[in-house]
């Protein structure tokens, strides 16, 4: 590693995205010397109230990137559905951690189990879905229960529709709004993990233990570390995620979101090229939170320690569960985290509480 790919201290990091995400990655830059310029379309958003700097343009607009490019030493981002044209325009000019391939994989479910599918990596059975008449038959070949998922911009169980025995594939497919989608078989499953993979510019990698996420109406309700399942097998999540960090060349971190079948294999569920929700605990339960680990990696500094204090519990505060602010800072144990959204809407994530039992 070259000492001129090395950001020092004192630098300008550019964060595309304005969510609560960005936010904390700022905080940890922060602690480190280092200034955010965030750029997003929100006004007022979670990481714009704590960084050194804020354009608020759409990351489409040519003349703000151009503008943000030059005020920047380095840039990355906090969710994946940044456009991958800003990515490549920003490449030209600055460097970008991790690259724009890292967005086209993992912005797309289809091309996502593609990728996994090619390093011998296993997933939920699928099909692409291009038109209704393709649905019928992709039902046909993978069979009920399933669920269709548009191939884009779905999260949190947006974007989705189950099929059932019976479901017509034209209400189906009009239910996502007949856009380019990807029908994948239902997985019997114990539990859901995930793995975040820290991997610098010297191509070392750093896993945090898989932890265990628990959903309610398909938003991360919980996370449990450690994830309860044998050594053996939360050896083969890390490779797993070790694997396709490796195999996008990736810089920074990505989240593996996996599925622990009934009979003890490991299927990757979806990816995320930047700091996860499931990594919240890191914050105060681990020698390095995955935000400063984010910030570390993108500025080519050494990776820090993922040894964790003990075991963790990671609650998310949804909608008007952050109203209980005040009784949560009435348990010693607990640390609060809230992310400045003015308005708690139902499904909106306001913040988190964490919980370490030291070792």
């Amino acid at each position: 590693m070259a000492g001129k790919d090395i950001i020092a201290p004192g630098a300008t990091i550019g964060m595309l995205g304005g969510g609560q995400l960005g936010r904390m990655t700022a905080l940890a830059a922060a602690n480190l010397g280092y200034k955010v310029h965030v750029l997003t379309p929100e006004q007022d958003s979670p990481a714009g109230q704590v960084c050194a700097a804020a354009t608020i343009a759409d990351y489409t607009d040519r003349a703000a990137l151009e503008t943000f490019a030059a005020s920047v030493d380095v840039v990355t981002y906090e969710f994946e559905n940044v456009p991958v044209e800003a990515a490549d325009f920003l490449m030209e000019r600055v460097p970008v951690r991790p690259g724009a391939e890292a967005l086209r994989v993992a912005q797309d479910r289809l091309r996502e189990k593609e990728f996994a599918a090619n390093l011998g990596i296993g997933t939920a059975p699928f099909r692409a879905v291009g038109a209704a008449d393709e649905l019928a038959a992709a039902i046909a070949a993978i069979g009920t229960p399933s669920v269709l998922k548009t191939r884009r911009m779905g999260y949190d169980g947006k974007g989705q529709t189950k099929i059932l025995p019976g479901t017509n594939p034209d209400d189906a497919w009009a239910a996502i709004g007949g856009q380019p989608a990807i029908l994948e078989g239902f997985v019997s499953f114990r539990m859901e993990i995930s793995v975040i993979v820290a991997r610098g510019l010297d191509g070392r990698t750093l896993c945090y233990p898989p932890v265990e996420n628990r959903h309610v109406n398909h938003i991360l309700d919980t996370t449990i570390v450690p994830a309860p399942i044998p050594p053996a097998l939360a050896a083969e999540a890390e490779e797993i995620a070790r694997k396709m960090a490796e195999a996008l060349d990736l810089v920074g971190l990505l989240a593996v979101e996996m599925f622990v079948t009934e009979d003890d294999h490991v299927l990757m569920n979806e990816i995320a090229p930047r700091p996860h929700n499931s990594g919240h605990w890191t914050m105060d339960g681990c020698v390095t939170s995955q935000f400063e680990q984010m910030v570390r990696a993108v500025c080519g500094l050494p990776l820090g320690s993922v040894e964790r204090f003990g075991d963790a519990e990671m609650k998310n505060l949804i909608g008007d569960e952050a109203h209980d602010w005040l009784e949560i800072l009435r348990d010693p144990a607990a640390k609060l985290h809230l992310y400045g959204k003015a308005e708690a809407r139902p499904g909106r994530k306001m913040g988190h509480v964490n919980r370490i039992v030291r070792k």
